[in-house]
């Protein structure tokens, strides 16, 4: 058993493409309409045929008010792992990315935490491992 997609709450799909592969660096894997549903999940350049996150419309009240709850209590949604934060995260601060927590050592690795601009907060880390 392995995991193939994971699924993220989004409030807009066009704004979360861009932000996730213009900003973010993802490519474009699935993006598929039937009828008012849309299908989009985009992957790691790194590993084309890894795990696919989908950007899911929180266009339901659960998903919204579960979205919501998250953000406000400011818990990421999320978390991706980089090889080097220090060099992300002053990519990310140079496209405009406004990080909720800075670029932090910890005993365990760095971490930072962005505000996707779509209703998330996503942690990147670098473990020390």
């Amino acid at each position: 058993m392995r995991i193939k997609l994971t699924s993220l709450y989004v409030d807009d799909h066009e704004k979360a493409l861009r932000f996730y592969t213009d900003v973010l660096g993802f490519v474009k894997k699935g993006d598929v309409t039937h009828g008012g549903y849309r299908w989009l999940t985009v992957v790691s350049p790194e590993e084309p045929e890894g795990v696919e996150l989908q950007l899911a419309l929180n266009d339901s009240p659960a998903a919204r008010a579960y979205q919501q709850a998250l953000f406000q209590q400011g818990q990421p949604a999320t978390i991706f792992h980089t090889a080097d934060l220090s060099r992300e995260y002053e990519r990310l601060s140079g496209l405009g990315v406004t990080f909720t927590v800075p670029l932090t050592t910890e005993n365990w690795g760095s971490r930072a935490v962005l505000d996707d601009t779509c209703g998330n907060l996503i942690q990147l880390t670098q473990p020390a491992w």
